[in-house]
């Protein structure tokens, strides 16, 4: 397996990680306790050493599993969570966002019990919180990163001002966002930010939740557990307009003699070297799929032909409600 650096922080990490939301949350009913466990572990044999999680993913069970998975090798991987969210006690429910100091530090201290270590290597802010100065936030992780208890910064879906604001107080490590073939908004200000201030960036949804392993059909159901049923995105009427894109990317596929989901990936992963992509999966043949797209090495004609195959398709559908859109890019 490859390795990378996020940006200039010095964290080293697997070119491809593991994003573990789905192993507990989201995409219907949670994985079996061992079955999560044996394919994350899965993933460390193949040499996959970034494992990404959070409080709100389950709740709190995917970093239970995550954290059990890893106790073998706890000193050989990088962890990444997160906080940021109000969660009912209960766990039934999200109550917006929070990321006042003393919920901050709360939030650190109960991961870092479900997830049975003494660290966390990489702690994002989930969301932007309007109503707490960006400032407090990243000095209370520099309070955090001083303490021992986290060991880098990170933010998830933040804007320039927030990404700047944030990188004044304390180095931000890395940006985790959506990134892919599917939502390509990154590249018009995000990514040159990036670039300047030496902040690395981990695409979720790399392969479009599902869609751009060409997987779906206009005929796709998601079942009542599945949030991409609430998703515009993947509506049956946005599946039908959008899948000339999964086409295009299926013929380019065919004449590299890969999957269409490795073309994804190996796109991003040619896009810059400190872009670490986090496909989520719950089938080992899938881990292993997305694996292989990590040998897959794409030139800068490959990149300019799939360009000018797949940037000008028009793509239809929000990618969230509009409750869910509203907490982005604050």
């Amino acid at each position: 397996m490859q390795t990378r650096t996020l940006g200039t922080s010095g964290l080293e990490v697997s070119a491809l990680g593991l994003g573990c939301m789905g192993l507990s949350f989201a995409y219907g009913p949670a994985t079996d306790t061992g079955e999560a466990i044996a394919l994350i572990r899965a993933a460390v044999e193949r040499g996959v050493t970034f494992f990404d999680t959070a409080e709100v993913y389950g709740p709190w069970t995917n970093e239970v599993v995550v954290g059990e998975a890893l106790a073998p090798v706890r000193d050989q991987v990088v962890i990444a969570t997160k906080f940021g969210f109000d969660v009912s006690d209960s766990g039934a429910r999200l109550a917006g966002v929070n990321s006042r100091p003393d919920h901050i530090r709360k939030v650190v201290e109960a991961s870092l019990k479900r997830l049975g270590t003494d660290h966390i290597d990489l702690l994002y802010q989930h969301r932007v919180d309007p109503t707490v100065p960006m400032e407090d936030v990243a000095g209370t992780v520099k309070d955090l990163i001083a303490e021992g208890k986290v060991r880098h910064f990170g933010l998830s879906e933040a804007g320039v001002d927030a990404i700047r604001r944030a990188h004044a107080v304390q180095p931000v490590a890395a940006l985790q966002s959506e990134y892919s073939l599917f939502w390509r908004e990154p590249e018009q200000e995000i990514l040159p930010l990036l670039e300047e201030l030496g902040i690395g960036f981990v695409p979720f949804s790399p392969l479009g939740k599902g869609f751009l392993t060409g997987a779906m059909t206009p005929e796709t159901a998601f079942g009542p557990e599945d949030f991409r049923a609430s998703s515009p995105r993947y509506s049956p009427q946005a599946l039908a307009a959008n899948f000339a894109l999964v086409e295009q990317i299926r013929r380019i596929a065919a004449d590299k003699g890969v999957t269409p989901a490795q073309i994804a990936l190996a796109w991003l992963l040619a896009r810059k070297p400190w872009i670490v992509p986090i496909p989520g999966t719950t089938k080992l043949h899938r881990l292993e799929e997305n694996l292989g797209a990590v040998a897959l090495v794409l030139d800068a004609a490959d990149l300019a032909a799939i360009d000018e195959r797949t940037a000008d398709i028009p793509l239809t559908g929000e990618r969230y409600s509009p409750a869910a859109q509203a907490l982005i890019n604050r």
